[in-house]
Formats: structure tokens, sequence, C-alpha cells
């Protein structure tokens, strides 16, 4: 495949930030998304250790050692963002100020139940603020892999992991596919090439339902 799955995914998940959004970015893939935001969309980039107006990946050799994101990997900060502490950044995700977050995720059920913070007998540091942005954010967007290290679905009809929040994922992007979540399980509404439909459905144990027009993204 030409295009590493990382940045496909990522510049797929960009396509749903708009003008004036203000978005948090969990670790991983959703670190991506702004290398692929366009140029005339303005939006916002916050992170919970205390900035709002991050931009793109700095380049190798570019990166600020005192500048980074809540996951501790080096960001750049976009004209006019802004430093504040910690609880500031919080409270920001507590009363509702989050238009968007992107996180990566362990599982995600058909009702949109997100499991993405521990693994039972492995050690992590803390939950963070998946749990407070799941709930919070006005649109939760996943981003992951559609199967995990031993070729299972990550898209469950019922999440077997610790859940992080109940029913509040909206849209899944997957290196096989795109997901709305609806109310009787989730909808195809897009297939990454070179994948079919059929192929996508066999590999998901979540309800899938096709949309009334789907899409292929080459």
């Amino acid at each position: 495949m030409g295009e590493d799955v990382r940045c496909r995914i990522a510049r797929r998940a960009a396509q749903e930030v708009s003008d004036g959004m203000v978005v948090n970015l969990g670790i991983g893939i959703p670190t991506l998304v702004p290398d692929y935001i366009k140029a005339d969309v303005h939006v916002l980039i916050h992170a919970e250790n205390g900035i709002l107006g991050s931009g793109p990946t700095p380049a190798p050799g570019k990166e600020d050692p005192y500048l980074c994101n809540a996951g501790g990997y080096p960001i750049s900060l976009a004209k006019g963002g802004a430093y504040c502490d910690s609880a500031t950044a919080f409270a920001m995700i507590r009363t509702g100020r989050i238009d968007m977050t992107i996180l990566g995720a362990l599982e995600v059920s058909e009702r949109g139940d997100l499991a993405n913070w521990i693994v039972p007998g492995r050690r992590v540091p803390g939950i963070g603020g998946a749990m407070e942005l799941a709930q919070k954010a006005r649109q939760v967007v996943v981003l992951m892999n559609h199967l995990n290290h031993a070729g299972e679905s990550k898209l469950k009809s019922q999440c077997t992991l610790p859940l992080t929040a109940p029913a509040c994922v909206n849209l899944i992007i997957t290196d096989m596919a795109v997901f709305r979540v609806g109310a009787e399980g989730l909808i195809l509404c897009e297939i990454m090439a070179p994948y079919t439909a059929e192929q996508v459905i066999h590999h998901t144990d979540a309800r899938v339902s096709l949309a009334e027009q789907m899409i292929t993204i080459p």
C-alpha cells in the first residue's frame, strides 16, 4: 500500500474536523490528524496538559523539548496558541467546551461503548483524561486498527475489556472501513480499498448494516 496505514486513517479523520472547532487528540494515530487538516480550516487543538492551539508534528530535529502533548510526544504551537495549567485544561473538558475528541481504542461495541484505557493484568499509569473526554466531548471519533494482534475483531457486539465510557462513540475509522454508530448497531459507510464490504463484515464481530450510499476510499 502506497500510503502508511496510520497516515491513511488520520487523513480520513481530518475530514471530520470543521472550521472553528476545539478538538482534543488522544495518543497514537490521533496525533497525526493535524498534519492533514486543510490550511483554510482553522481549529484549536486542545491537550489536557495545558495547551490550546497546538500545530502539526514538528520535523525531525526541530522538536522543542519543552513542548509536548498530554502523551509526552513533541508538538508545535500554532499561531494564536496558548498555554494554561492542567486544571484549566480539564475544566474545558468537564464544562463541555470540546467539540470533538479523536481517540484510539482497544475495543468498541456496536452500541458505541468505548474500552481504551487498560488491558487487565498490564500496568498502566492511569486512565488519564479519556473517561472525561468520552463523556463530555460533543463528538467522539475513534481511530484504530480493525483487528488486534491476535487477528480478532476490535469491533464487538459487547466489549470484553473494562469500559472507558458507555454509548459515547459516534464514528469509527479503521484500516478497513468507516462506521457510524446507529440505534441498531454499526452502519458501514465507507470502505478502505482494497477491502470489500464482504471482507469488512466477515472481520467485524458487531452487528453491521450497510449505508444507502457507500463510498470506497482509494
